[in-house]
């Protein structure tokens, strides 16, 4: 796979999703109905673990049959056939779980379904009556079924859609009710929140959003065919357009997509929407310029490693990486990085594969963007091709109680080309904390959204630590006990590279150091670091680096060094400052928080000068908030209510 990712043809992704298909086979049982990666298992155990396997590789194999079934060198449909022949069959001693035995089931039930349908000439039309039955009696337990009231619901309504077009039983209620709820989630500007924590509190944006809530509404539509509601396929394709207008800026030029929230280890499923898009007539993007994307995110996993020696897609990011596991995730969960192969139901006279590519906006332009509906403000710079994302908006927690930090979600800042370490309970990366006697940081979630507009973005969120022993790992807010301090308010003024994070302080007791940590710098081999003054600095060989400066308030400096707690690099080195002493309530404290790229820096030198003196920007305290001016007279207002 050594084309360069501009050039990746239709034929370059079916030979790769011929190699993943290949290398799962050896792990199945001889008769194909279950699939059993290696890998620790899920909390659904390992016969659910073995179905996923099936369903998620039989998703891919759909996609890459759509338009190539009579051309079927391997047997994928022949092989997945039987699979679905033993599966279902209840005498099998490899028969699937039904939803009453693993609920899991019903998220892997929808991939099956949608497969089915997608191969529908090669495998369902050619079951016999018999096996088709056990399909559908294996299926129908869904309808009515109790399922999670987020993105869990269109595996109910997709699965549904396909047993009325098979001629078995369905309900409508259940549609109209996925509908309904899928309309209380619509955050605005094409973005869905992952269900609702609380109600009327969308707060839940992540990946979700991508993968599942502009994918199965839309696919829903192609399964019913002629019966769906026009207006609700027009409703969805419309809001997929407006999410597409943002999407594309969130990929780095390398190809690389922002490492946030959870379920990371599907990675190129975030292809999804775009490949939707296309495929619904619902993007804004030309055929060119989806098709470089797409293969640029490919090209971008594969480069880095994420197939391992045999082929597999292990639990990870670029390689493996087990802290990344969620406790949902077994080894056939990365699996749903198939969503990413859904181009290839488009048939290769398709604009798609045939246009001429299309450079990235990040490729030609800075980008500079504010997102009203996850509260998050954008910048990518074209000069490293770096996109990165400040955090003031939702957040996977309940808004009404105090929990333990989550990586994905509860810091400052992410990025392309930067991750953050996986610690719950002592942050440090792009993370702005008290620090209590024994060293131990704050906790930010839950956090309240102040003000977003244009390059500003402020919420507040009352500083916390946790009491007892940490809470294992979740997928909800945890139950554990915490002791409470001052509210904190931050903000972030984004422009370029450069963020300038503020805080201010609510009334302490006894009084606090505060403290501001910067990007966590991943590398193999441990990152150089440097402090002088009120800088402190972390730079890889290939110039990515990471600093953070004091700008008012902090004359201490350090570097945190961790190992094997980030998914780009054994090592990782965040630097941070903080003051001397306790923060003084009421007192603005303000940093530079930089991740910059080579080709940035010396972006910095050919610009008269403008940035490489960083210090020179300044933050001046304002009644009820502050100023910040920049290098060339620009100016900033920030609003810090400040909380008792």
């Amino acid at each position: 796979m050594a084309l360069p990712c501009a050039d990746w043809t239709r034929r370059d992704w079916e030979a790769l999703a011929d190699r993943m298909l290949l290398a799962v086979r050896p792990h199945a049982t001889p008769d194909h109905a279950l699939i059993d990666l290696p890998g620790p298992e899920s909390h659904s155990g390992r016969w659910s673990d073995r179905l996923e396997g099936f369903a998620r590789t039989f998703l891919l194999a759909a996609f890459r049959l759509a338009q190539s079934g009579e051309q079927d060198p391997h047997n994928f449909a022949e092989w997945y056939a039987a699979g679905l022949a033993a599966g279902t069959d209840p005498g099998s001693p490899h028969r699937w779980p039904t939803f009453a035995e693993k609920n899991q089931a019903k998220v892997e039930c929808a991939s099956i379904a949608l497969a089915l349908h997608e191969t529908r000439p090669w495998i369902w039309d050619r079951l016999d009556d018999a096996t088709r039955q056990r399909v559908v009696d294996w299926m129908a337990p869904i309808i009515g079924a109790p399922v999670w009231d987020n993105n869990w619901r269109w595996f109910q309504a997709v699965t549904e859609a396909f047993l009325r077009s098979v001629g078995g039983p369905w309900e409508p209620a259940d549609i109209e009710l996925t509908v309904a709820r899928t309309e209380a989630w619509y955050a605005g500007d094409g973005w869905y929140s992952d269900g609702e924590l609380l109600p009327g509190q969308l707060r839940s944006f992540d990946y979700y959003c991508w993968w599942a809530m502009h994918f199965y509404p839309l696919w829903y539509c192609r399964i019913s065919g002629t019966d769906a509601d026009p207006a609700l396929a027009s409703r969805y394709r419309r809001r997929l357009t407006r999410f597409l207008q943002d999407a594309q800026h969130l990929v780095g030029a390398d190809g690389a997509p922002l490492l946030q929230g959870r379920s990371q280890t599907y990675r190129f499923a975030m292809l999804a929407p775009f490949w939707a898009g296309a495929i619904f007539d619902a993007t804004p993007l030309p055929p060119g310029r989806t098709r470089r994307l797409a293969g640029k995110v490919l090209c971008h996993f594969v480069d880095a490693g994420c197939l391992d020696e045999s082929g597999l897609l292990p639990l990870g990011w670029h390689r493996a990486f087990p802290l990344m596991r969620e406790p949902y995730s077994g080894p056939g969960s990365p699996y749903w990085a198939s969503k990413g192969f859904a181009g290839l139901v488009l048939p290769a006279d398709d604009p798609v594969w045939t246009d001429a590519a299309e450079l990235l906006p990040i490729e030609e332009h800075d980008v500079a963007l504010a997102l009203p509906a996850p509260g998050w403000l954008v910048s990518g710079t074209a000069a490293d091709g770096i996109v990165r994302i400040v955090q003031h908006g939702g957040d996977r927690a309940r808004p009404d109680r105090p929990s333990i930090d989550d990586a994905g979600y509860a810091r400052h800042g992410y990025a392309t080309h930067a991750a953050p370490d996986v610690e719950r309970a002592a942050p440090v990366d792009n993370h702005v904390a008290l620090l209590a006697p024994d060293g131990r940081p704050s906790l930010r979630r839950p956090w309240q959204r102040l003000y977003l507009a244009g390059r500003v973005a402020v919420s507040r969120h009352r500083a916390h630590w946790l009491a007892g022993e940490e809470p294992q790992p979740y997928l909800w807010p945890e139950q554990g006990e915490y002791r409470t301090g001052p509210w904190l308010t931050t903000a972030s003024v984004l422009r370029g590279a450069h963020e300038v994070r503020l805080a201010v302080v609510g009334a302490p007791e006894p009084g606090w150091p505060l403290r501001i940590g910067g990007w966590a710098l991943a590398a193999d081999l441990p990152p150089q670091v440097a402090m002088a003054g009120a800088t402190s600095r972390a730079e890889r060989p290939d110039g990515l680096s990471s600093t953070v400066i004091g700008l008012r308030g902090f004359t201490v400096t350090g570097c945190h060094r961790a190992e094997g707690r980030n998914a780009l690099g054994r090592h990782s080195v965040t630097p941070w400052v903080a003051t001397e002493g306790p923060a003084r309530p009421g007192e603005v404290y303000a940093a530079l928080v930089l991740l910059r790229g080579a080709g940035a820096q010396q972006e910095d030198v050919r610009s008269a000068d403008m940035w490489s003196a960083d210090v020179r920007i300044a933050v001046e305290a304002t009644p009820g908030g502050a100023t910040v001016v920049w290098p060339d007279g620009e100016r900033d207002e920030v609003p810090l209510p400040i909380m008792p």
